[in-house]
């Protein structure tokens, strides 16, 4: 269709709302090197730290509605230093078995006692809580929108769980900014909670806001202490005040463009569809992350070579991203494309499953 180069339909971005390019967000980075040059001259704590970082810190806390806001240079250092941070060799960390890579370095660099509890199961969360001691300072971490199955975190049973055993509750928040909720605020957004629902918000400036970093968002205690104990924070040069600018216009855009947000639940439903009609396996995804599910890892190559070679960029995802015997063709959409993307995609993805057993 497209041969081996040239153009391709790309379904394995992370840029939700289609933000790289955006005109505004250029400008934005375009006067932080007039302003700014390029270096961030050391770590926060001593002369890293410019207004940028403050203004950045300053929106995400608002955007989330939180006391206080840290920022750190990648989301995986962000994980690092968050669930390091806050618990110890005597303390808990209990996390869902679908959480991300950083999310698990992160509970077994702790050193805390770190169990697991089934995908998505407040029950199971419940149990494991109860099997710890009444006096233990346990931190409970979750992805709000899982990475691989494109589904949402059961937030209003998973925070009463929390709250109802005093467990402190984090959400990585990676795929869920920009993407849930009407305004793309996230997690609490999508569901309608209050923003006590979730102690430490934790989120990524790599996906929908196309920068670099990571950030918490939480009580002024905890970022405050975060700030003195995170060592991604503490030991880590600052991130560049190009990425801090181009986050703050992002989130900017993202409040005064909602449309991109709508036309991101329209375009993620459309393929959603197009797929199962095909009868393809979507798993429980709710979002702009859908799988195409296929079982053997060898299948998900071909598939993924298959699709490439017929004008879809999409990737095949195999054990151990995945457990054994569910790799799938991970796909993203976005705002960006359009219908008749959608469909030409969908149709070469029906196709290969057709063609490849």
């Amino acid at each position: 269709m497209f041969g081996d180069y040239g153009e391709k339909i790309n379904l394995s971005s992370y840029s939700y709302l289609g933000l790289i390019g955006h005109p505004d967000i250029d400008d934005a980075v375009r006067r932080s090197t007039a302003s700014h040059s390029t270096g961030s001259h050391g770590v926060r704590l001593l002369s890293g730290t410019n207004d940028l970082h403050s203004r950045l810190e300053d929106r995400l806390a608002n955007f989330k509605k939180s006391q206080d806001c840290v920022t750190f240079t990648s989301g995986y250092a962000a994980n690092l230093s968050i669930i390091a941070g806050l618990v110890r060799p005597r303390d808990y960390v209990i996390g869902d078995k679908l959480n991300h890579a950083s999310i698990v370095d992160g509970c077994k660099l702790s050193g805390a006692g770190f169990f697991r509890f089934n995908h998505n199961d407040p029950d199971h969360l419940h149990h494991r809580l109860r099997q710890l001691p009444v006096d233990a300072n346990v931190l409970v971490v979750c992805d709000g929108v899982f990475s691989m199955d494109g589904d949402i975190l059961n937030l209003p049973k998973i925070s009463e769980v929390c709250k109802e055993n005093g467990a402190l509750l984090m959400v990585d928040e990676a795929h869920s900014l920009g993407v849930i909720g009407e305004k793309g605020t996230g997690i609490e957004e999508h569901f309608d909670l209050p923003p006590d629902a979730v102690d430490i918000k934790m989120g990524t400036l790599s996906k929908t806001i196309p920068s670099n970093g990571g950030y918490a968002c939480a009580s002024s205690e905890i970022v405050e202490f975060l700030k003195h104990q995170g060592r991604g924070f503490i030991f880590s040069a600052a991130m560049t005040p190009q990425s801090a600018a181009a986050a703050i216009a992002a989130l900017d855009v993202i409040e005064c463009e909602p449309e991109r947000v709508g036309q991101l639940h329209e375009n993620a439903e459309l393929m959603r569809m197009l797929l199962n009609r095909a009868g393809i396996d979507t798993l429980q995804s709710e979002t702009a992350i859908l799988p195409a599910f296929c079982g053997a890892d060898q299948r998900a190559w071909f598939l993924a070579k298959y699709c490439i070679d017929n004008g879809v960029f999409v990737q095949g995802i195999p054990y151990p991203v995945v457990s054994r015997n569910s790799a799938r063709l991970r796909c993203t959409v976005t705002s960006e494309h359009s219908s008749d993307d959608i469909h030409l995609a969908a149709s070469v993805i029906a196709e290969a499953f057709r063609k490849i057993a």
